[in-house]
């Protein structure tokens, strides 16, 4: 559908659309290499077709003296690119699309699904859409790229005009997050805001720039090229007047810049900040301990206990994922980056052994509160009801201890048929309101061998979403039924995932056994189970049951 061309045809300074074929980075000007000519040397000509909201009311004589917020960074500036054109037919890493938060092929940036073909529609309707803000990422079969980072821009009013900038500027921090996550190095950048969602052109241009911006300050090493995709004359325009503010490449820009910027060019990411909106951290009181005159003596329990207090007391306390707040994000995503390296370039014993790979690394205490709120909250907002349906997890009655049940069948987890993401919200939502205190697990593995069973990285992970509430207030696993590789990969639970949650199952081999641990009334117990039981364990006495024709007689 592409084919390679000896050099791209340019119109004003800027490549133009080259349709049906494929253009590398090399046959695009580099912004550090374009012309210098630009709108900063007419400083007197207005060439805003609108009121800039963002622009300063200041004079430009109040800004003498004043140190860049940009200064001219060559290694930063020869990673970018002005391209006049859609982005589908350039050969870099990923390509972004601007599109609705059902990721549908009418609302996604113009010519992508045709240039992609049907498998890229396909691929979005299995991803359960995206929030305004995030970015998601897929394959970009028959495009010259690699992958497709599909975003979701904001809608624009004057009134929430801070919220949809900052929305905005979340978009193109997720789309160079997840190139970096993805492990690539170059893309090429729509203009994600739209005129249907009503963003003026000029100050989304202004945010998109100065994020990218920002987001190199901390990542060049990481990234080798960001291509600004214009469609329009007016945009290409806009572009070509605002990069210098931001990419400034020699010092008369940068000074020129000074003047020329707005009041207001947000944080060290890029985002505004509101000073009234602030969170204002006030340290604890301290609490003066009196000591008496005499001689030194022992201090009662309550005031040792004063003195000794540390984070870990103040843990029990405050919300840890409010606290992990005051690391700097891009700080969090570096370490987390850094621990999944060492995670996958360790011995993976597991994976040696043939129970799959463990997945990254452990989280943190406010990494996991994190994980479990984000799922829970998306999971109250669903309708799983096709999950509920085929009954591999019911809440059952309680054990001989009153601890609630929670039941789940192995041979109804059927893993080719299963959307495993959707499995795991419903999983959260039945779970949560066991987990707030003491409860039981009843795992029903008859006739379970014969079904595919996911990995030890998986159930490591869905650990890590239940949340440690769920690993402290789990009383035990009953496990009824089991087999010689199920006790081996529990075995391989108990080495790789966790000593402490898994050290809590309890074999089951027959049901009259389990009936000691949880009275027969307070289960739903499929018929196939008592089958399996009688196939296993030989017909011994009687067993009757199913649906409580009793009997029961097996010694």
């Amino acid at each position: 559908m592409y084919q390679a061309v000896a050099a791209a045809t340019t119109m004003g300074g800027v490549p133009t659309d080259n349709v049906d074929f494929v253009v590398t980075l090399d046959q695009i000007p580099r912004w550090i290499d374009a012309e210098s000519r630009s709108s900063l040397e007419c400083e007197n000509e207005d060439h805003s077709y609108f009121p800039d909201p963002l622009k300063s009311p200041e004079k430009e004589s109040s800004r003498n003296g004043m140190i860049s917020r940009f200064p001219v960074d060559h290694e930063i500036n020869s990673t970018i690119y002005l391209w006049r054109g859609q982005p589908w037919n350039l050969e870099v890493d990923a390509v972004v699309n601007s599109t609705n938060e059902n990721l549908e092929e009418a609302h996604s940036s113009q010519g992508l699904h045709a240039a992609a073909g049907p498998g890229l529609a396909e691929e979005c309707a299995t991803l359960g859409g995206c929030r305004t803000g995030m970015a998601k990422v897929t394959k970009a079969y028959d495009l010259p790229a690699r992958r497709v980072i599909h975003t979701v821009g904001p809608k624009y009013a004057v009134k929430y005009h801070t919220a949809a900038e900052n929305a905005l500027s979340h978009c193109y921090r997720s789309c160079l997050e997840l190139l970096i996550e993805n492990g690539l190095r170059s893309i090429a950048m729509d203009c994600i805001y739209t005129e249907a969602k009503n963003y003026p052109r000029e100050p989304a241009a202004h945010v998109a720039i100065r994020t990218v911006r920002r987001f190199l300050e901390k990542q060049k090493d990481e990234i080798i090229a960001v291509v600004f995709c214009t469609g329009t004359s007016s945009d290409t325009e806009i572009y070509k007047r605002l990069l210098p503010l931001y990419f400034p490449r020699d010092k008369h820009e940068e000074k020129v810049a000074i003047a020329k910027l707005p009041a207001d060019v947000g944080d060290e990411n890029g985002e505004t900040i509101i000073d009234e909106r602030k969170i204002r951290i006030k340290p604890l009181p301290k609490k003066t301990i009196h000591k008496p005159l005499e001689a030194p003596v022992e201090l009662p329990i309550s005031d040792v206990g004063l003195m000794q207090r540390n984070s870990s007391y103040l843990d029990t306390y405050l919300d840890p994922a409010f606290m992990s707040l005051i690391k700097d994000p891009d700080q969090r995503r570096q370490e987390q980056w850094e621990k999944t390296a060492q995670a996958q370039g360790g011995w993976n014993c597991a994976k040696m052994l043939g129970f799959g790979d463990l997945g990254g690394p452990p989280l943190s205490a406010a990494e996991e509160y994190s994980l479990h709120s984000r799922y829970l909250s998306k999971a109250t907002s669903l309708n799983l009801s096709e999950i509920a349906e085929m009954k591999i997890v019911y809440r059952g009655g309680v054990d001989s201890e009153g601890h609630p049940v929670m039941v789940i069948v192995g041979a109804h987890f059927l893993l080719r048929c299963l959307d495993l993401e959707r499995f795991v919200l419903y999983v959260v939502k039945e779970f949560e309101p066991l987990i707030q205190k003491r409860y039981t697990i009843l795992y029903l593995h008859s006739a379970a061998s014969l079904q595919t069973q996911p990995d030890l990285g998986w159930m490591r992970r869905l650990q890590q979403i239940l949340g440690r509430k769920h690993q402290r207030n789990l009383h035990a696993i009953y496990v009824l039924h089991p087999t010689f590789h199920l006790k081996a990969a529990i075995f391989a639970l108990q080495m790789f995932v966790d000593n402490v949650v898994w050290k809590k199952v309890v074999y089951v081999d027959r049901l009259l056994q389990l009936f000691r641990y949880v009275p027969r009334e307070q289960l739903v117990i499929p018929d196939f189970v008592f089958q399996h039981d009688l196939e296993v364990n030989g017909g011994k006495g009687r067993m009757v049951d199913p649906q409580t024709k009793y009997v029961y007689h097996r010694q």
